[in-house]
């Protein structure tokens, strides 16, 4: 089974290159699954309810998030009813919302996903090694094929949660960083491990803004207006392709397409 895993959506330039880019990468690939972190799809900062009705019209299965999801208010209204919407499974509890749910693919197979935020150089919040164990027991009740996204900034954290996963989860996959890394693998224990898959959104710019205006702000320090690039507008992730049984990871393909 193929699963296309999509970097973090950026603003409407990455809810297009979405819409136009998904359908022909399923259709090549014979993708049957589509996990999308959508953290930064309403302007570059947080989600709506709207923008993710949208995504999932566009293709998308399941959304992941992270730091940013609490961004826009309105998002609290879907976060309770929607399990394919997920936050970050390691805030306190009380939160609302899922931190992991089991979604059926287009042909009935159960897909585990799990969401989760880091804590180095990230705001403070519950441990995500404990909180990736807890979300695994209850998800191995229905499914061996688990996918979890660990949303931080230290590729040491990243890669350290892939070795503790290993075995256990199919795919271990970073977000937040927006650049794509190169170090995709198989771990031992057949657990695919990758510490960033991009960002889907204009590429030629500044992890997603204008370049001018954050060059600004570093030589000045003072506070600068971000917005959104328009340019070279590509979408970033990764194929995994995995065992529908065991849950263990057969390989893991980076993917570029130009919108």
């Amino acid at each position: 089974m193929k699963i296309l895993v999509i970097g973090d959506i950026v603003g409407s330039p990455g809810r297009q290159a979405v819409k136009a880019l998904v359908p022909k990468i399923k259709k090549e690939e014979g993708v049957e699954f589509v996990v999308a972190n959508a953290e930064n799809a309403a302007g570059g900062s947080g989600i709506t309810p709207d923008i993710a009705e949208e995504l999932f019209g566009y293709g998308a299965d399941v959304l992941t998030s992270g730091d940013h999801i609490w961004k826009k208010k309105e998002v609290e209204e879907i976060l309770d009813r929607e399990p394919r919407l997920l936050r970050p499974a390691n805030y306190p509890k009380g939160a609302p919302g899922f931190g992991g749910s089991v979604t059926k693919s287009k042909s009935g197979i159960d897909v585990g996903v799990i969401c989760l935020v880091g804590r180095v150089f990230m705001a403070a919040v519950d441990c995500p090694f404990r909180a990736a164990r807890e979300e695994i027991e209850k998800l191995k009740q229905k499914t061996n094929i688990i996918l979890v996204d660990m949303h931080a900034e230290a590729t040491s954290e990243k890669i350290a949660m892939g070795w503790y996963l290993d075995g256990d989860v199919s795919l271990v996959f970073g977000t937040h960083t927006h650049v794509q890394t190169a170090d995709e693998r198989i771990l031992p224990k057949h657990t695919a491990y990758i510490s960033d898959i991009g960002m889907t959104g204009p590429f030629d710019s500044v992890i997603g803004r204008r370049t001018e205006q954050i060059i600004q702000r570093f030589l000045t320090q003072l506070p600068v207006r971000f917005e959104m690039a328009t340019e070279n507008v590509q979408l970033h992730g990764v194929i995994l392709d995995v065992d529908e049984k065991t849950g263990q990871a057969i390989s893991l393909k980076r993917v570029q397409k130009k919108l």
